[in-house]
C-alpha cells in the first residue's frame, strides 16, 4: 500500500499532460501555419510552453528537496507537475502568465513549501533554491539550440519568432530568480551561509522582494540596462533582438502587427 501511495504521489498529473498537449498542438499549428494568421497559435504555444516551464521550475525545487531529505514533498503533490498543487498558484502560474501577456517578461515564480527542518547541510539548502532557475536555464538552452547550432534551415519564420520570445522569457526568469533579493531563489542560495542575526533581520522583507525588483525595473534607465544585458546574452546564443521583438509582436496578436516582421532576418 505504501508503494502504491508513493507511485500515486509521483504520477504525472492529467492537468500537466493537458497543458503539454496544448503546447504540442499549438506548436504544430505555428509550424504548419494552420489557421493562418498564426497569432492565436503563437499565443497558445508560448503560453502553454511558459506554464510547462513554470511547472518544471517548481518540480526541480521539489525533486531536489526530496533527495535532500524532505520526504513530505510527495504527499503535497509537487512531484506530479500539477500546477494546482502549488501552495500559491497565483504567484506561480497566474501572475507569471499575466506579466507575459502584458509586458513580455518572465516573472519568477516560487510556491512549493519545503520543510527545511528535515534537511541538513547548507549546500543542500542552496542547491534546492538554485534548482528552479537552473531549470529555466536548461529550458532556455533548449529553446535557443536551433539558433546556436545553426539548425534553422526548414524552420518556419513564425516558429523561429516564437522560440526566440520563449527564450527571452526563460532568460529573464532565470536572471531575476538568481538575484540575491529576499523572496527570490537567489537569496535562498546564499541564505544558509548568512548569520542567524542577518537572516532574522532580512526575513520581514522577503514578501516585498519581488515587488521591489519590479519597482526598480520600472525605472527607465535600469530597464534599458537590464534588457540590453538580456539581449546581449541572447545574441551570444544566436538569437537576435529583432527575432525576440517579432516573437513578442506575434504573441500579442491583438495588437497591430509590425510589417517589418513579415520578413525574417538574423
Amino acid at each position: 500500500m505504501t508503494t502504491a501511495a508513493a507511485r500515486s504521489d509521483r504520477r504525472i498529473s492529467p492537468v500537466f499532460l493537458g497543458i503539454v498537449a496544448v503546447m504540442a498542438v499549438s506548436g504544430w499549428a505555428v509550424w504548419t501555419a494552420f489557421g493562418s494568421p498564426p497569432g492565436l497559435a503563437v499565443f497558445l504555444f508560448v503560453t502553454a510552453a511558459w506554464v510547462v516551464s513554470l511547472c518544471l521550475h517548481e518540480y526541480a525545487h521539489a525533486r531536489t528537496a526530496l533527495h535532500s531529505g524532505d520526504i513530505s514533498i510527495g504527499e503535497k503533490g509537487y512531484l506530479t507537475l500539477n500546477p494546482l498543487a502549488y501552495t500559491h498558484a497565483l504567484l506561480s502560474i497566474v501572475l507569471p502568465v499575466l506579466f507575459v501577456i502584458m509586458g513580455g517578461i518572465g516573472l519568477p515564480g516560487g510556491a512549493v513549501f519545503i520543510e527545511r527542518g528535515r534537511i541538513s547541510g547548507r549546500w543542500k539548502h542552496s542547491l534546492i533554491s538554485a534548482a528552479g532557475p537552473l531549470m529555466n536555464v536548461l529550458f532556455a538552452l533548449v529553446c535557443t539550440a536551433p539558433f546556436w547550432l545553426h539548425a534553422l534551415d526548414g524552420v518556419p519564420r513564425e516558429f523561429r519568432y516564437a522560440l526566440a520570445f520563449l527564450a527571452l522569457l526563460q532568460v529573464t526568469a532565470a536572471i531575476l530568480n538568481f538575484l540575491p533579493v529576499p523572496g527570490l531563489d537567489g537569496y535562498g542560495v546564499i541564505e544558509p551561509w548568512l548569520s542567524y542575526r542577518i537572516r532574522r533581520q532580512v526575513e520581514p522583507f522577503a514578501q516585498f522582494g519581488l515587488i521591489a525588483v519590479f519597482g526598480v525595473l520600472w525605472i527607465p534607465e535600469i530597464n534599458h540596462v537590464f534588457f540590453d544585458a538580456i539581449h546581449s546574452l541572447l545574441q551570444s546564443l544566436g538569437v537576435s533582438e529583432f527575432r525576440t521583438y517579432c516573437g513578442r509582436d506575434a504573441y500579442q496578436f491583438w495588437s497591430t502587427a509590425n510589417p517589418a516582421c513579415a520578413v525574417d532576418r538574423p
